[in-house]
């Protein structure tokens, strides 16, 4: 890829970024770049779904609801996978893990860390995106036990 500033200065053209989009754009000369991304959600397996408690929900006390997600990296040495598990209401992560493979052992590893620093999860609504890992069995019943 060339750059233009050489020409543009013996030109003597000032040009800013957003111009310069402007006109590219204009003469459809802008090529836009392909977004890569990974998929880190599996939302059709064989576990239980669970339905959407919280949409109506009025949120008022920490501990009250906890979402959970994973989101990836890009390393230069591929991915990595940071499992979070977010208090809805104090917007804290309460737990997490990083890992570089979205099996489950993350997602496990994050909630425990959430349930062992947690004073009171006695009436807790865990909220996910349904994916396999929190759908699965193991999940499930770690959260099962903590009520």
């Amino acid at each position: 890829m060339k750059s233009l500033d050489v020409d543009f200065n013996k030109a003597s053209i000032k040009v800013g970024r957003d111009t310069l989009f402007s006109v590219l754009r204009k003469h459809q000369m802008l090529t836009l770049r392909k977004k890569t991304s990974t998929r880190t959600t599996n939302s059709y397996h064989r576990f239980y779904k669970y339905n959407n408690i919280i949409k109506d929900l009025e949120v008022t006390r920490p501990n009250q609801v906890w979402v959970s997600d994973i989101t990836y990296i890009r390393t230069v040495k591929g991915f990595c996978y940071l499992a979070l598990i977010t208090d809805m209401y104090s917007r804290k992560i309460v737990g997490y893990d990083l890992s570089d493979s979205l099996e489950l052992k993350g997602c496990v590893r994050a909630l425990n860390k959430a349930i062992y620093q947690a004073k009171n999860i006695k009436h807790l609504i865990h909220h996910s995106d349904r994916g396999i890992q929190y759908c699965s069995n193991v999940y499930t019943q770690i959260l099962k036990k903590k009520r």
